[in-house]
């Protein structure tokens, strides 16, 4: 299971490779959302998303005979390339099975990095057994996007660095909402938090309709989605909550908070007119949470996790077109 030991662990492993990332905020956004609100910008990391961490993290944890033999993942695109570009800088091959739906510039950036990108259905088919199959036959180290202690411990780092910024900022106590698919970033986080900021609530945010991790966490058990895709949100559309993450949110989070794909993209319009900063939909609907659903909110001050930044051109103007 992913400890504050492995998080600690990874971050040593990160150390000079990944980002520390900064802690934004904007006194319109305060006003809009009628409480402090700060901005981790993971949206800033390598490969534009904070899935880098958990690359990086789960291949340079692999014992070197295992890791020389190759890694496959199983991604919409932000794990796709963190995976890729960690296994790039290692020297060592790497497989990738990403949705056919995903965004091109998730797509065609993975096969820049050198991975080998598999598409599937994702409507119809099961991603797990497309990936088992090929890790059997080929002999490579599957490296999960959420349900991996490695990865989650790499998740995990961006939670020691909010809660030194947190500090540095003067903030006692907060609600830090984070975008949340299958749970990797939102359970590392808040592990991290938990040993180091034990005042701080981790929220998981989510799209409306792809709420499994909001209806899980109020239910007590684990609920699926009816459907895999229908939202802008792909970074963050996932079955179910992951096996190893939901517990640890189980145990540690507030409640889960949902969002429109409308509100995602006028918070992607906020972004980038108020932080200067480009996001993704998925990786926008925790600053959606902070902005337009204060009434869920307890705190005075939140912190909102920008997870991604990997939007198609067209999906980025709609945003600014409707909302800037």
């Amino acid at each position: 299971m992913a400890s504050i030991e492995m998080i600690v662990a990874a971050r040593a492993r990160l150390r000079g490779h990944a980002r520390r990332t900064p802690l934004l905020s904007s006194p319109f956004l305060d006003e809009m959302a009628g409480r402090r609100v700060f901005v981790k910008a993971e949206c800033l990391q390598h490969t534009g998303s904070f899935k880098f961490r958990g690359g990086w993290s789960a291949v340079s944890g692999l014992e070197p005979d295992v890791r020389k033999r190759g890694v496959i993942a199983f991604s919409s695109g932000n794990h796709a390339q963190g995976v890729a570009l960690a296994a790039k800088l290692h020297g060592v091959p790497s497989v990738i099975i990403m949705p056919s739906d995903a965004p091109k510039l998730k797509i065609d950036n993975t096969r820049a990095f050198g991975a080998e990108v598999v598409l599937y259905d994702r409507a119809k088919e099961d991603r797990d057994a497309i990936g088992d199959r090929l890790s059997a036959e080929r002999g490579l180290t599957l490296v999960k996007p959420f349900d991996e202690p490695l990865v989650i411990a790499g998740q995990g780092t961006t939670g020691l660095e909010i809660a030194e910024q947190a500090e540095e900022e003067g903030i006692k106590t907060a609600e830090v909402l984070i975008p949340c698919g299958g749970g990797g970033l939102s359970s590392g986080v808040a592990l991290a938090l938990e040993a180091s900021a034990p005042s701080f609530t981790v929220r998981t945010c989510e799209p409306e309709k792809f709420d499994d991790f909001a209806r899980s966490l109020a239910s007590g058990e684990i609920k699926r989605n009816a459907a895999m895709t229908g939202s802008i949100c792909d970074a963050i559309i996932t079955p179910e909550p992951g096996k190893i993450t939901f517990p640890i949110l189980k145990r540690l989070a507030g409640a889960g908070i949902v969002v429109t794909d409308e509100e995602a993209l006028r918070a992607m319009a906020l972004a980038f007119k108020r932080l200067k900063i480009i996001v993704e939909p998925g990786g926008a609907v925790a600053l959606a949470a902070a902005l337009f659903h204060g009434k869920a909110l307890e705190s005075d001050t939140v912190i909102a996790i920008t997870s991604g930044g990997n939007v198609d051109t067209d999906v980025f103007a709609t945003a600014l077109e409707r909302f800037g």
